[in-house]
């Protein structure tokens, strides 16, 4: 339980993710909803494809794998950045 909550607060709570370094308190929450907003989005995407509201196509297989990839990116370039520049 407690691996549980310290995941949770690596990525969920900026007194702990490497948002914690951007001095900007507003920026910090914008960066950290804007990633919510990316992954809701993501996790939609894969519900309807597992759900079967799709048919299965090579194109679209390569799109929803992409859309597991680009967010992973996108988290990780985010807490990258704000890690080095404090």
């Amino acid at each position: 339980m407690k691996e549980l909550v310290n995941m949770y607060r690596i990525v969920m709570d900026l007194r702990f993710n490497p948002l914690r370094f951007i001095p900007d308190v507003v920026l910090q929450t914008y960066l950290l909803l804007a990633l919510f907003v990316m992954w809701c989005g993501f996790f939609g995407l894969l519900a309807i494809y597992y759900f079967g509201w799709f048919g299965y196509s090579i194109p679209l297989s390569i799109g929803i794998h992409l859309g597991i990839l680009v967010p992973i990116v996108i988290t990780n370039a985010v807490f990258l950045d704000a890690e080095k520049k404090k």
